[in-house]
């Protein structure tokens, strides 16, 4: 057993020795694992030098498929490029899979811009770590309107079933988590102290990887404190309950440098201190955080592939009716001010909001504010008729806790803040001033709004499927309303997070509620069965619309430019293939709609001023507007004095200082420039040009090696599975028909037909290859010897995910060239065929031409080493291994004078 040889292990599988103890022999398997084992229990495995010497070959068929093999496990476990993702996959993606699979475990926060595929980055993750054992439990924590998604989204595009989390599931001594291993459920609930879900949680057994949406939520800030998200990750790290952990969301920076950096402690608490000075922080980015963004992702070829999106505003104004309403309603505001002024604290705080959601309501709509109106005062009337006695205590406050903080849901909190807590009087004898701005709010009939939507599709959108977005429910019932009237009562869908929208005229002219779920709402949508697509902020996030739709129109807008983008991310996302159509409705004459002028100026301002200093494009003003408090823009809005010209723009520079000044946009800069991020011109020559049609020659090859005969009809490949198959695993079927090696393909059963790592036909044909002992063999039409080699990392336990690499070399033209996996194994399809069953061109190889191959062996070490020396692996201490010669029987220098120890 002397040091180097390839031995066999019952147990172990393929190794190389390291060093022979007394009666046991030190083995190095897998490339990492090292074992002490007695030595009558190994076996000398076949090798090249082996081989050679006994003038021995195998057959060209079983050789192909060998190299083949390794070539596939090699790209598969760096980039999860063969995985059975339903999508295609982009060069973006893959670069984030392969960064964050470099170690194992890792840690990362992914920051990336909206539409770039969280998810499917998320799959490609998972899908090898899973084949491999590595995860074999998994937790996916989300708002709760996500959980759904990520459940849905993981088992149609990746076939990865992971069990829903329902507190009906846990009762108190239950055994949910006794029995479930992929969990996703909301943290939202888990995060919760009630009903001790939070500690049965913390007492299940460590996770293998922890995935964490929407991450902006776990934050941390020095005068409030830990949310409670942000204590229950914190308490499961004490508890080591976490071994990997993957972080999402596009906004991580949300305008303070501690809350920053308290969420990176959460991803590496060994570099981030949010105490320590940021310069200390920021040099330690690299290594955590990762950020790409629409500007720089590219296709393969590096050709941008996000469509452009064009914005135009279309103006309506107000009646006389709307501006006698709207005008009476800023009267009302304030009064409502002036008598605020009157209290301190908590009150005072109270009353504010309440008058700011009743400015946010009338600026959506009359409808909108007249619905919280007319609750309104049926909420004070009723309190007049109780006594405080009979009237459960509550704090003021409560209903207003979420409105200080932007979230998806903050709208339809902000439409039942407005009509609640009636012992918070808003002016003195409130309900006179309701009932007049109630009758006043009847007499303007039709909006002006509205009329002017339904012309714009009309004259601009004829038979365009559009997107439209309102903040409030009742400005969606609104809109609903109008384009059932107009364009027929099956016309449209809509999405809220309710799944509910009351006061929808039925056919009969009767005000319903309409219930339908945003995943029915958005399969219709996508399927052409409705033309319109109506949304409040539950569906700015998590749907995707851009296979069919590319128009848009903000009904109206809100106050935080942030929610733009995410309304925009539905459209311009990967797939979209037109370029998008934004429409914003707006009344010029307003104060809100100067305001928002003078608000995009500034962030083109601060975009133009940014893109000069920059080398490649990059769109910063998502990152300073996540890093400006949302009460700035409320603050902004709910203050404007009524003012136009120059003295206005005076008054809102001064007021908007902070967004966009130096400091935020320094911060947001350096923040861009410090993570780690996909970039083609630094990458591109290395991704695999590969998919999953790249498969297809190894399935036929491994089907045809039994003698099977497989059938390729329209509807995809065909055949019986050899018995072996069927024996080695029993999830492969006996009898397959329409496989294909297609991601595009839709409807049933398809995760079954879709050939890729991951499936039983593809896992059990690559396992039979890669034991196979073939070394050396004579294919035709290869034009020349080809070497398969491995370079492998020297140093163990360092937690790469890929610890060695296949690379082939080939003679060309009189020279030596060096074939990355990927490129070996097109070549191999593209030329090696299946291997003949006769061929074989060295079936009586003398010693003199076993020499020929030795020596040219021998003369690829340089190749061998120069092309591991420029490959971007994190390698330790990269050898090449070349098996002893002949001669020697040592090994050779598998680093050379140019590779040096990294």
């Amino acid at each position: 057993w002397s040091p180097d040889r390839m031995v066999r292990h019952h147990q172990h599988g393929l190794g190389r020795v390291v060093a022979v103890v007394g009666e046991t022999v030190v083995v190095r398997f897998d490339g990492q694992r090292l074992q002490q084992v007695p030595g009558e229990e190994l076996q000398l495995a076949p090798s090249l030098y082996g081989n050679l010497q006994e003038s021995r070959t195998g057959s060209a068929a079983d050789a192909l498929a060998r190299a083949r093999a390794l070539a596939i496990r090699s790209v598969n476990d760096q980039w999860g490029v063969f995985s059975r993702s339903l999508v295609e996959l982009l060069p973006h993606q893959l670069w984030v899979c392969r960064k964050v699979t470099e170690t194992w475990p890792f840690r990362w926060l992914v920051a990336d811009d909206v539409g770039l595929g969280k998810t499917i980055e998320c799959g490609l993750v998972l899908m090898p770590l899973i084949a491999l054992g590595r995860i074999r439990r998994l937790l996916i924590l989300a708002p709760a309107r996500l959980v759904p998604q990520w459940q849905f989204r993981l088992k149609q595009m990746f076939d990865i079933r992971v069990q829903q989390y329902v507190t009906a599931a846990d009762p108190r001594g239950g055994v949910f988590w006794d029995t479930a291993s992929m969990v996703v459920g909301s943290f939202h609930t888990l995060r919760g102290t009630k009903r001790g879900v939070r500690e049965r949680l913390l007492e299940t057994d460590p996770w293998d990887m922890v995935v964490v949406d929407e991450a902006h939520h776990f934050g941390a800030d020095k005068r409030t404190g830990r949310t409670l998200a942000y204590e229950l990750i914190e308490q499961m790290e004490e508890r080591r309950k976490i071994r990997s952990l993957l972080l999402f969301t596009g906004t991580p920076h949300r305008g303070k440098d501690f809350q920053f950096y308290s969420l990176m402690r959460l991803v590496r608490p060994d570099l981030f201190d949010p105490e320590a000075a940021p310069a200390d922080n920021l040099a330690h980015l690299r290594r955590a955080m990762i950020r790409n963004n629409k500007a720089s992702v590219t296709d393969l070829n590096g050709k941008r592939i996000f469509t452009s999106v064009t914005t135009a505003k279309r103006d309506y104004s107000y009646s006389p009716a709307e501006t006698h309403f709207y005008e009476t309603l800023s009267r009302f505001i304030s009064e409502g001010r002036t008598h605020a002024s009157g209290f301190t604290g908590r009150a005072h705080t109270a009353r504010g909001l309440l008058l700011i959601t009743i400015q946010k309501l009338a600026a959506s709509s009359v409808a909108a504010v007249r619905n919280a109106l007319v609750k309104r005062r049926r909420m004070l009337e009723q309190e007049r008729e109780k006594t405080a006695a009979q009237r459960p205590a509550r704090r003021p406050v409560d209903i207003l806790a979420g409105l200080r903080e932007p979230s998806d849901e903050g709208a339809e909190v902000e439409e039942e803040a407005a009509a609640s807590e009636p012992k918070l009087d808003l002016v003195d004898d409130e309900i006179p001033w309701l009932t007049e701005l109630i009758e006043l709010s009847h007499v303007v009939g039709r909006e002006t709004k509205i009329s002017r939507l339904v012309a714009m599709i009309e004259e601009e959108f004829k038979a365009d499927p559009v997107l439209l977005f309102t903040e409030y429910k009742a400005t969606q019932a609104l809109v609903v309303n109008a384009l059932r009237e107009r364009f027929g009562l099956e016309s449209c869908a809509f999405i809220n997070g309710d799944e509910r929208l009351e006061g929808v005229k039925d056919r009969s002219g009767r005000q319903v509620p309409w219930v339908q779920s945003r995943e029915h709402a958005a399969r219709v949508f996508n399927a052409g069965e409705v033309r319109f697509l109506v949304s409040t902020e539950a569906g700015g996030e998590g749907i995707d619309l851009q296979e069919r739709c590319a128009v848009m129109i903000h009904v109206d807008l809100p106050w935080n430019p942030m929610r733009l983008h995410q309304r925009v991310g539905r459209l311009s996302r990967y797939g979209q293939k037109r370029d998008v159509t934004v429409r914003i409705l707006r009344n010029p004459d307003t104060v809100e709609s100067r305001i928002w002028e003078l608000l995009e100026q500034k962030l083109n301002r601060v975009q133009a001023a940014f893109a000069q200093t920059m080398e490649d494009p990059e769109d910063i003003t998502q990152l300073v507007i996540g890093m400006t408090e949302n009460n700035l823009f409320n603050e902004i809005f709910s203050s404007v004095p009524d003012w136009e010209g120059e003295r206005l723009s005076s008054w809102f520079d001064e007021r908007t200082a902070q967004l966009g000044g130096v400091e935020v946009t320094e911060a947001a800069r350096t923040i861009a420039g410090s993570v780690a991020r996909f970039d083609f011109r630094g990458v591109g020559g290395d991704l695999p040009k590969v998919d999953l049609p790249d498969l297809k020659e190894f399935i036929k090859a491994a089907v045809h090696r039994y003698g099977r005969r497989i059938r390729e009809e329209e509807s995809g490949l065909a055949f019986l599975s050899p018995s072996d198959w069927t024996k080695r695993d029993y999830a492969v079927r006996e009898k397959y028909e329409s496989l294909v090696f297609d991601r595009g393909i839709r409807g049933a059963d398809v995760m079954r037909r879709v050939l890729g790592v991951g499936h039983p036909v593809v896992d059990t044909a690559l396992g039979e290859a890669l034991d196979l002992d073939v070394r050396i063999a004579g294919v035709s039409g290869l034009e020349g010897p080809v070497l398969v080699v491995s370079v492998e990392d020297q140093v163990t336990g360092t937690g790469a995910q890929a610890n060695r690499v296949i690379l082939g070399i080939r003679e060309n033209g009189g020279e030596r060239e060096l074939l990355r996996d990927w490129e070996l194994l097109k070549m191999l399809n593209e030329r090696g065929g299946r291997g003949r069953s006769g061929d074989s061109a060295l079936p009586e190889m003398d010693p003199a031409l076993a020499g020929l191959v030795d020596d040219w062996v021998s003369g690829v070490d340089a190749v061998a080493v120069g092309g591991a020396a420029g490959m971007q692996r994190p390698f330790a201490w990269p050898e090449v291994l070349l098996l002893p010669s002949r001669a020697s029987g040592l090994r050779r220098d598998r680093r050379g004078p140019g590779l040096a120890p990294t």
